[in-house]
């Protein structure tokens, strides 16, 4: 590199960057670093209008008020006081007692008190205005704002109280009686078993389906029972003949989940062929074919109005469906995990999803949505349901059910459960779960080939099982 010429003929030594950088700041430094430590002085002028235009902004409404002779005359009158006490000195308490409700009153300097004397309930700072002088600082009692989260409503704890075995295989479904006499079940066997809801003990034993059944669901105004299975096949059962009457096929693969839709009859189905099916009960008619997942169809329910059916799948998606036109009306795209279950609430018009990362709120009709459940469960989520009570119970690939608060999102029980006798503790693992129509009873279906029934503690009280509830302190919108 060529050095370059000054004016006067002597070569330059070019210079880097850095080391320019570093010469400017020292430049910087050497100008600027004696007066560095000093302060400018306040100017008296600057600060009276300060102070007078803060006055004007606060209390601007209420400068001009009629004297003390006028508030003599209208003694008569005393409305509830809104007065702001401003400190004073200790000779305006007769002007204080006396006189109409709109005033500044000038008060005693307040001064911070013990813990002691704080009023209860109230969580109260005593904040003063810079720039005001030592007598006369405008000081006021602020009381914090209170968490926008909800409060949870006390729930008692729930407890196993009975354990069936039966089973061969896994327990991979479960359906109620609209009576709320019998409870069904769905096994690896290839069986459904009908038990009594009271006893626990065994009604009946339908055999039919040649692989797992993974889906059951029980008419309300028809004394039918439908399965559906790994083997492609969903089945009629009339609970009269105790025999299939119908079979509805259609489905390319095995299907995982099936919901009657509570208005009319029809059946919903769907399954690994990432179709949500729509059967006639009656006909064995294939009505349509809801297409728009790309992965397994894992979850469905249905309602009497828009969105009449709701789908998760294993895409991560949810998805509401025009039933009438056979098309997505809306996706929720909010999860990241797959969606294998879904619970609509009993009164509300909500319903809640499980993933592996969370569990999330949404509102119906729009599928708005409302926040997070407050904890993460941390596993394979495989079954959730909610009472009228408003007891969210989710089960686990790891055994673990955990009971939360609908309204909060607060979780106020974690449950293990036990495996039987002779199983392996890998077979800790909970598929399908459900609240018996009163809400008052669940019952748990299980890897260890058990069926495990729930009820709340009726000895818990608030007392014995206090809630402990931290409200969050970021409210999350995604």
């Amino acid at each position: 590199m060529e050095m370059s010429m000054a004016a006067g003929g002597e070569p330059v030594e070019p210079q880097s960057l850095k080391k320019l950088s570093l010469k400017s700041l020292k430049r910087s430094l050497d100008l600027f670093a004696p007066t560095h430590s000093l302060l400018f002085s306040p100017d008296a002028e600057s600060k009276r209008i300060r102070v007078s235009c803060k006055v004007n902004a606060e209390y601007g409404a209420v400068k001009n008020l009629p004297t003390d002779q006028g508030r003599a005359q209208g003694k008569g009158a005393v409305a509830p006081s809104t007065t702001l006490a401003l400190p004073g000195t200790q000779d305006n308490k007769d002007s204080r007692r006396e006189g109409t409700s709109n005033a500044i009153i000038p008060a005693p300097v307040m001064l911070p008190k013990a813990p002691d004397s704080a009023i209860p309930g109230k969580n109260t700072t005593v904040l003063s205005i810079p720039g005001s002088s030592d007598r006369f600082s405008t000081s006021a009692l602020m009381e914090r704002l209170p968490s926008r989260w909800p409060k949870p409503a006390w729930h008692a704890p729930w407890k196993n109280y009975r354990v069936i075995s039966g089973h061969l295989g896994w327990v991979r479904s479960i359906a109620f009686d609209p009576g709320n006499e019998w409870f069904c079940t769905g096994s690896a066997d290839r069986t459904i078993k009908i038990w009594d809801l009271a006893s626990g003990t065994l009604k009946l034993t339908l055999t039919g389906h040649i692989e797992q059944v993974r889906g059951l669901a029980v008419s309300q105004r028809h004394t039918y029972l439908f399965s559906a299975g790994d083997d492609k096949q969903v089945k009629c059962w009339d609970l009269e003949q105790n025999k299939v009457i119908r079979s509805y096929h259609g489905h390319l693969s095995g299907v995982y989940c099936l919901a009657l839709h509570p208005t009319i009859d029809v059946l919903l189905t769907g399954g690994r062929d990432s179709v949500c099916r729509v059967w006639d009960i009656r006909t064995k008619a294939h009505i349509s074919a809801l297409t728009g997942h790309d992965n397994t169809v894992c979850s469905v329910f249905a309602r009497p109005t828009d969105p009449q059916v709701v789908t998760g799948s294993h895409d991560t998606t949810i998805k509401f469906w025009d039933l009438v036109a056979g098309r997505t009306m809306c996706t929720l795209t909010h999860h990241k995990k797959s969606v294998r279950a879904m619970a609509l609430h009993p009164k509300e018009k909500s319903f809640a999803s499980a993933s592996a990362d969370n569990i999330k709120k949404f509102s119906l009709p729009k599928g708005e949505f409302l926040h997070n459940m407050l904890s993460q469960q941390k596993t394979i989520l495989n079954a959730m349901a909610v009472n009228e009570d408003g007891v969210l119970a989710t089960a686990g690939d790891n055994g673990s059910m955990w009971f939360w608060d609908w309204k909060s999102g607060h979780n106020f029980q974690q449950e293990q459960t036990i495996v039987q006798p002779g199983s392996l503790e890998s077979e800790a693992c909970i598929y399908a779960l459900s609240y018996d129509n009163s809400g008052s009873r669940l019952v748990t279906c299980e890897a260890d080939k058990t069926i495990k029934m729930w009820r709340e503690d009726l000895t818990a009280t608030p007392e014995t099982h206090p809630i402990n509830f931290k409200p969050p302190k970021d409210i999350r919108r995604y």
